[in-house]
């Protein structure tokens, strides 16, 4: 009796398209680099940057929408950190396609290595 393994579950579509979306524009990742030292205020995330609050506040909803924040609200001040895992679908997917192409250069490597060389025929 054979054992199979388990199938690998395809990640969801939209919600890696979310992910690639969010990444996609230089002030949010600026944000997730601020975000990566620790939490922060929208109005902290804001500052270095120039745009206004409300700008702010909608690159947030996309790094949020996207699984890359989570935010929590204590009175009248959000505060956003880095979602656990956050970038754990976009480093599967890209080791997954990397594994892919290396496996066809090792099989290009390995018939080139069972060639004869030019120089010895």
């Amino acid at each position: 009796m054979s054992v199979r393994a388990p199938r690998r579950r395809e990640p969801d579509p939209a919600q890696l398209d979310r992910l690639f979306h969010a990444l996609a524009d230089a002030s949010r990742r600026q944000m997730i680099d601020r975000l990566s030292a620790g939490p922060a205020s929208v109005s902290e995330l804001a500052q270095p940057l120039a745009m206004a609050l409300p700008s702010v506040v909608k690159h947030l909803a996309v790094l949020e929408s996207g699984g890359i924040v989570a935010s929590e609200k204590r009175g009248r001040v959000r505060t956003y950190r880095i979602a656990p895992d956050a970038l754990a679908l976009v480093e599967t997917w890209i080791a997954e396609r990397k594994a892919r192409y290396q496996s066809q250069f090792d099989a290009l490597e390995r018939y080139l290595a069972s060639q004869p060389d030019e120089d010895e025929a």
